[in-house]
């Protein structure tokens, strides 16, 4: 016999037609980076979908986790960060940037760069602030924007190049507009914003008195020679922006989701009132492992673009003879196929289909748009082993 509390529990299980509950993101489902990464898995595919690395950290940065947990530092971190890790941050931007920032103040340690832009619109955006945002945009930001009763503004980036245009974004700035969100490198296109890209942002930004959030965690990815440009390096746009940055990306430790978010005094104290409240802090044994090989390692970062310019050349040659279109990917570990002259297919359905009947996993870029295009791109992740990379363009070869 059924215990009497039994239907109770049934029905409170059932969830929302018994608790009335409206759900505040309505058209947010699974992301399709685990949509994508469970069908891989289901059908033995290789998994070129999402964007993680296939190989081990530097086995210096693994073994210093090891030790730092063994030594006992398994209590909470200051809300900010280890003081060591915000020191070792301020002296990599002083390397790369040429910039000088206070750790104290400006400098604020994340458990992963989606927690930092999370924080970033919740502490600045009202109900009723539009936020401009480009399409194809990553998938956190709009989310971010609606939980904080703001409003998404989506502006397409130039098909082909995958470029701002200006003028439009000067078009589409209102009274309401309070926040720009850019993306450089860019994930999922590979494109990066020139220098003069970032005056013109800048421009904007102080004229119509904008907020910026730059996510910059593919920071150490740029490839042919070009440089990476933060927002960090303009004074006008210093003195308005978060930027955001990734250890997960530089030290290829995704799953230590850990990164940090630099930002002027003032927005770096609103930050850190809505990040005490989220997660309160990182991982304390991870931060002090970075911060030794931070100390050890200060030029690794600098291996990372030949490194991965490597393997994206590695994978595009061995697509040479293939039938999709390739533009060499600018920046990030991410290579879009334009699968043009092969089918007339929705990308959703095709990244479904291939991962189902050639066994191999990728990205619809679709899925980043508001109002998807006509394109016909897939995105492949090719930070992968190269006899993973190899093996996918054979598979691909023969489509």
């Amino acid at each position: 016999m059924a215990p009497k509390w039994l239907p109770s529990v049934n029905r409170l299980l059932r969830g929302i037609d018994i608790l009335n509950l409206k759900s505040k993101l309505p058209r947010v489902g699974t992301t399709i980076f685990t949509t994508m990464s469970a069908l891989a898995a289901e059908h033995d595919a290789l998994n070129l979908s999402q964007g993680f690395p296939d190989f081990d950290a530097p086995k210096a940065l693994r073994e210093s986790v090891a030790k730092h947990v063994m030594d006992g530092h398994n209590q909470y971190a200051p809300m900010t960060g280890m003081p060591t890790l915000r020191e070792k941050i301020a002296l990599q931007l002083h390397q790369y940037r040429g910039i000088s920032c206070n750790p104290d103040t400006e400098i604020t340690v994340v458990p992963g760069a989606t927690e930092g832009i999370f924080c970033a619109i919740a502490a600045c955006i009202n109900p009723g602030d539009e936020v401009i945002v480009f399409d194809p945009c990553y998938d956190s930001y709009e989310p971010s924007i609606t939980l904080a009763g703001g409003i998404t503004v989506h502006l397409p980036l130039s098909q082909g190049n995958f470029s701002i245009d200006w003028e439009r974004v000067n078009s589409a700035i209102t009274a309401r507009s309070r926040m720009i969100i850019i993306n450089s490198p860019h994930n999922p296109s590979g494109s990066t914003l020139p220098l003069e890209d970032l005056h013109e942002l800048e421009r904007l930004a102080e004229k119509h008195n904008l907020l910026v959030i730059s996510d910059e965690v593919y920071e150490h990815l740029v490839y042919d020679g070009a440089e990476h440009n933060s927002v960090l390096q303009l004074p006008g746009l210093r003195a308005r922006s978060f930027a955001i940055f990734s250890f997960g990306k530089t030290y290829s430790v995704t799953g230590w989701k850990t990164g940090y978010c630099v930002a002027p005094p003032a927005l770096t104290a609103e930050l850190r009132k809505v990040h005490q409240f989220v997660t309160f802090v990182a991982v304390t044994p991870i931060q002090l492992a970075l911060a030794e090989f931070m100390k050890n390692e200060p030029d690794y970062p600098g291996t990372l673009a030949a490194f991965y310019q490597a393997k994206r050349d590695l994978f595009c040659k061995a697509l040479e003879n293939s039938r999709f279109k390739i533009t060499a990917s600018a920046g990030t570990y991410f290579q879009l196929l334009d699968y043009s002259a092969i089918s007339t297919e929705a990308d959703s359905k095709l990244a479904r289909d291939w991962t189902c009947e050639h066994k191999l996993a990728s990205i619809p870029i679709s899925v980043f748009y508001e109002h998807p295009p006509k394109q016909t791109y897939l995105r492949f992740c090719f930070a992968k082993n190269d006899d993973v990379l190899l093996q996918a363009a054979a598979i691909l070869c023969k489509i």
